[in-house]
């Protein structure tokens, strides 16, 4: 467990500032999606729209003492339009203004801290052919765990370790041609669902 010592202010949709602390609410867990929405974005990642709308319902991990939440740096306006188009309700802020996700390591801009991802840096990310991961915003977990006023970050995941949020593909890892990853993938969002032959 590493000591959070910065003290970040997020804006919620609603316009109002809260701390880190703060979106714990009465819980002493903070598992944080790190969804990619950056400032100039209109819209959510795909693969991000893909994982919010696997999400389990944050109402049952609230039962077990831990909070949930979303964090992007994209405008709260446009944050809050989209997961209501998408027919969301987990919490989602903005860390807009702040040195959150660049220190968490989900988004890259090297003119505000050395570029890493997923543990590796530039130089790394480059020689492994993941030159996309070198700039902009970046998918991540991150959990944390508060014990009085002080905030521990205990965990971070990136890349393929995102899955775990993902229970489309724990559902297809269970059938006899999984997730079928040879074939390219186009999910719908979810206000396009009805779309789709069921």
């Amino acid at each position: 467990m590493v000591k959070v010592e910065k003290p970040y202010v997020f804006q919620s949709l609603d316009g109002k500032k809260v701390s880190l602390a703060d979106l714990f609410g009465p819980h002493e867990q903070l598992i944080v999606y790190h969804f990619m929405f950056g400032p100039k974005a209109e819209v959510g990642c795909p693969g991000c729209t893909f994982v919010g709308s696997n999400m389990a319902d944050h109402r049952l991990l609230a039962t077990t003492n831990t909070a949930f939440a979303c964090i992007s740096r994209g405008d709260p306006a446009k944050i809050a339009a989209y997961r209501e188009k998408n027919e969301w309700t987990f919490p989602w802020y903005s860390s807009l203004g702040s040195d959150f996700n660049f220190d968490f390591h989900v988004s890259a801009d090297e003119s505000v801290a050395p570029v890493q991802w997923n543990y590796k840096d530039k130089e790394e990310l480059i020689k492994r052919g993941q030159s996309y991961a070198v700039s902009g915003e970046l998918p991540g977990i991150s959990v944390f765990y508060k014990e009085g006023n002080d905030v521990y970050h205990t965990y971070s995941s990136f890349a393929r370790g995102v899955e775990k949020l993902i229970n489309t593909y724990m559902m297809l890892d269970l059938t006899p041609l999984g997730r079928q990853d040879f074939k390219p993938h186009n999910f719908p969002r979810p206000y396009e669902l009805g779309e789709v032959q069921a």
